[in-house]
């Protein structure tokens, strides 16, 4: 980072014991740290030099001094240096933010997702494994975490400031950020997008355990069902796997093994089948159709709750085949198959 690490520690210690910087608790911060620091020592080298400058000349050439003005006349070589200089000083701030932001927003493939709704004034994390948290999130220590963002209603803002931390909840669209936590122990978790009159109070706590600690936790939350199960069932009851049974006749297309793949659709382009993807496919289906199937899939906007659709993601990623769905679907016909047809004097009210 351009100095000693014993005066590195010096100073982070400094800071963060003065109130002055947050403490640094996962494996970014450091790199945050020391790239806002640069910009802070560059303003006030900056802020010197111009200062200096504006307070020599206005003695030395003073109206007393000079009661004529003086022509100075330009120099090539002055102008050149103070806008090299500068130019070389900014790319290089330019550069480090860039990969700074790509690190950041780029997370790594064996990442541990979580999702993460916000909403008036709450955050709802939920794990793979079905637990959820109310203005909670406990994660393990030395573990890529991904978090997948979504708003339920308004722009809200996703903040950790010891994991230096900070992503955008946007309604309607998914957002991702990653960490990898460092130290065990308690930080605040704050919504930095002004969301309405309990903004302030839209605050949690975000626990880092070890990853024996976090193992247990994760049993002791257990829910009895997992996020992918949950939309397993949510799946069949809404009578997706009618269409999507992945059998030669089917009116839908197959959703084993979609996941992460490449789609063609009927207008020739090519998506990336992503979390997003599925989401925005089934609640706008219509503007995405599958070449080879007609456009005949309803849209389900406004009848699943971010949760549900969570759920249905979880469960489309996971499914590798389509053994349970097609036994599911059997199970629902034999089912309609087993249940009494109403007599020519029965009311259509008492129709299942």
């Amino acid at each position: 980072m351009g100095i000693s690490p014993v005066l590195w520690q010096f100073l982070v210690k400094w800071l963060h014991n003065a109130a002055l910087f947050p403490s640094e608790a996962s494996t970014i911060s450091p790199w945050m740290d020391a790239f806002y620091l640069f910009l802070i020592a560059m303003t006030v080298v900056g802020l010197v030099l111009v200062g200096a400058l504006v307070f020599g000349f206005a003695i030395r050439y003073r109206k007393e001094r000079n009661p004529v003005a003086t022509q100075v006349e330009g120099s090539t070589l002055l102008e050149a240096t103070w806008t090299i200089i500068p130019l070389a000083i900014f790319l290089m701030a330019f550069v480090w933010g860039a990969l700074l932001y790509y690190r950041i927003y780029t997370p790594p493939p064996n990442s541990m997702n979580i999702y993460v709704v916000g909403k008036q004034w709450m955050w709802k994390s939920e794990h793979p494994g079905g637990q959820h948290e109310i203005n909670a999130l406990h994660v393990p220590t030395g573990t890529p975490v991904q978090l997948t963002i979504i708003s339920q209603d308004v722009f809200h803002s996703f903040s950790i400031p010891d994991f230096r931390v900070k992503r955008e909840a946007i309604p309607g669209r998914y957002t991702t950020v990653w960490f990898e936590a460092t130290q065990p122990g308690t930080y605040h978790l704050f919504c930095t997008q002004y969301c309405g009159t309990q903004h302030s109070g839209m605050i949690g706590e975000v626990t880092v355990l070890s990853p024996t600690d976090y193992q247990k936790w994760l049993q002791q939350s257990d829910s009895g069902m997992s996020l992918a199960q949950n939309g397993e069932r949510l799946f069949a009851s809404m009578g997706c796997n009618a269409c999507h049974s992945g059998t030669a006749a089917a009116r839908g297309p197959n959703l084993a093994g979609v996941y992460g793949s490449k789609l063609t659709l009927t207008d020739g382009s090519q998506v990336l089948v992503n979390d997003a993807y599925i989401r925005d496919a089934i609640l706008n289906p219509s503007q995405h159709v599958t070449a080879g199937f007609a456009p005949i899939m309803p849209t389900y906007k406004g009848q699943i709750s971010e949760e549900g659709l969570i759920d249905l993601v979880e469960f489309i990623k996971n499914l590798q085949t389509n053994y349970r769905v097609q036994q599911t679907q059997m199970t629902s016909d034999s089912d309609q198959a087993a249940q009494p047809t109403p007599t020519a004097g029965q009311s259509e009210a008492v129709k299942p």
